[in-house]
């Protein structure tokens, strides 16, 4: 009997666990249908970003999320690609003559040079994205014909260091790599803050040298930098806006590394009033004298682009009526060390950090 009496209690326990294993296998099936499902799909496929057209007006694009080829036809883009470390998905390249970004023509096609795109180059690359700056405007809509097109310049109120900011911002949401922009900009805080406390209560002029002329320079364009961030009083700037041009104002030059619109509104090719032209104004020695900044800054645009036999700015400079001025005098007669960065890449990130070298060492040492 009592062996019967253990048979019948085992097996009241086996019934029970079995019960209990039961609703434990139950409930884990119930949580598991009610947690939400995973979907590996739910980045989108495309995302919107703010650009400009052909015409300078500003634009909505939709572009691939995280495209895998991309051609990138200006060097500051490729700069900021670099930067965010996207490099692997660049495709196509133009003529790189910076030695920062050579190594992109060592295993890359080519696909034009920062003038002129080489449109089947470019769609032998079969890019998802095309990115371009404010050069080229008259090849946007053939470039839209082979792959989505974003054109990025640095047009902004705020200054370069915003428009570069914006444009990196942009880039970083195509391929959701936004977070290191604030952080890569903000290396060079401290260093525009020392440059802007030297610069205060003290006046210069912009120039750019270009077929053995001076052309003054305005607020709106090249080399703001050093008013508009500096903080240099630019006491050339309405000569530069109003003046007669006698540049060598080649509008397949315009828009390098995506910039040199006047920060106002206009881009390259579509100046508006009271905005500096591309290339500046061309002044008279004499009018420059009469100025008398206590400083001169002068990029030498001949040197950027490599024009063969070309004056250089300091022969250009070293005259005698600039001899005159206080800032030639008192030995601040600066030309800017990399003619190449300020007029091919000023809206990158590495090349933001070397035009203020160049600035560090004309005025700080």
């Amino acid at each position: 009997m009592k062996k019967i009496f253990s048979l019948i209690l085992a097996f009241v326990m086996i019934m029970s666990l079995a019960a209990c294993g039961s609703s434990n296998t139950t409930g884990s099936s119930s949580a598991q249908n009610d947690a939400p499902v995973q979907d590996e799909s739910s980045e989108p496929s495309t995302v919107t970003v703010s650009g400009w057209d052909a015409e300078s007006k500003a634009v909505e694009v939709e572009v691939p999320y995280k495209p895998e080829k991309v051609v990138v036809l200006d060097l500051a883009n490729l700069d900021i690609l670099d930067n965010l470390g996207l490099g692997d998905c660049i495709v196509g390249a133009p003529t790189i003559t910076l030695p920062y970004l050579q190594s992109y023509n060592n295993n890359l096609p080519i696909v034009g040079t920062v003038k002129t795109p080489d449109l089947e180059a470019v769609m032998a690359c079969e890019p998802d994205l095309i990115l371009m700056g404010g050069r080229m405007a008259e090849y946007y809509d053939d470039l839209n014909e082979i792959a989505p097109t974003l054109r990025l310049t640095t047009v902004s109120d705020d200054g370069l260091v915003e428009a570069i900011r914006a444009n990196a911002k942009t880039i970083g949401t195509i391929f959701g790599e936004t977070e290191q922009v604030d952080t890569l900009l903000a290396q060079y805080d401290a260093r525009i803050a020392a440059l802007a406390a030297f610069a205060e209560g003290k006046t210069c002029v912009l120039g750019m040298s270009t077929s053995g002329s001076f052309n003054l320079l305005g607020n709106d364009g090249r080399c703001s930098l050093i008013v508009n961030e500096i903080g240099f009083d630019n006491i050339g700037a309405e000569a530069a806006a109003t003046g007669s041009s006698h540049g060598s104002d080649d509008s397949s030059e315009r828009g390098s590394g995506g910039s040199h619109g006047s920060r106002g509104g206009s881009t390259e090719g579509s100046e508006s009033a009271g905005s500096t032209p591309t290339h500046g104004n061309e002044v008279s020695f004499e009018a420059v004298v009469a100025l008398n900044p206590e400083y001169i800054f002068v990029m030498d645009r001949d040197s950027a682009i490599g024009t063969s036999g070309a004056q250089l700015a300091s022969e250009i400079m070293e005259n005698e009526l600039i001899m005159k001025t206080d800032a030639y005098q008192n030995g601040n007669l600066i030309i800017l060390e990399n003619p190449g960065i300020w007029y091919l890449a000023e809206g990158g990130i590495t090349s933001l950090g070397i035009m203020l070298e160049d600035l560090e060492s004309a005025l700080l040492q």
